[in-house]
């Protein structure tokens, strides 16, 4: 069942914190086996970010992503860096408007608004990896609603729960327009 994730974009984005997020509704929630691993340029924000976590339902025995079956990008540099590494019908989810991508040959490719998403219904920018992580649980079904909720809960600074919560599930609700059109994973 080794499921591969690479979630990407640039510092500043949040995007190891959504990994690490990922990881724990995985293997705190669902019972699962998980690793998450992490690099990101010398910059702080605007460099390269990267997350990388793998789920399966035995013992992981070598921690890295070679192949994801799920590739999130949140900017358009990721984009190029790593399109072409997604397996053969995996998921590509992307920022539609930070990414300016061409449908891609024989993977899943969807187009969702995390960062207007999160700008204008949320009302606060900062939480679009919250956003993209209610999306990626709805179309893939990696780990379920309620694991991803509370590790979310267990994951972000006091004080911030509501509007987190908020995030992710209008991630969630968007992505419900792809229902039908997913070929999830089993959680």
């Amino acid at each position: 069942m080794r499921k591969e994730i690479r979630l990407s974009g640039f510092g500043g984005q949040g995007i190891i914190l959504a990994g690490v997020i990922l990881g724990r509704a995985a293997s705190l929630y669902d019972g699962k086996e998980a690793v998450q691993t992490q690099s990101y340029g010398p910059e702080a924000r605007g460099g390269a970010s990267k997350s990388e976590v793998v789920i399966d339902d035995k013992p992981i025995d070598f921690p890295k992503v070679i192949k994801p079956d799920i590739l999130v990008c949140m900017s358009q540099p990721a984009f190029d860096k790593y399109v072409n590494d997604v397996k053969e019908n995996g998921f590509l989810l992307i920022d539609e408007d930070l990414v300016s991508a061409v449908d891609v040959p024989n993977v899943n490719l969807y187009k969702i608004p995390f960062t207007r998403i999160a700008n204008e219904e949320v009302g606060l920018g900062i939480v679009a990896n919250i956003v993209m992580l209610g999306a990626l649980t709805r179309i893939t079904g990696i780990v379920s609603k309620e694991s991803m909720e509370k590790a979310i809960l267990d994951s972000v600074p006091k004080g911030t729960e509501e509007k987190n919560l908020l995030a992710f599930n209008k991630g969630y609700e968007y992505a419900g327009k792809f229902n039908g059109k997913t070929k999830g994973f089993a959680v």
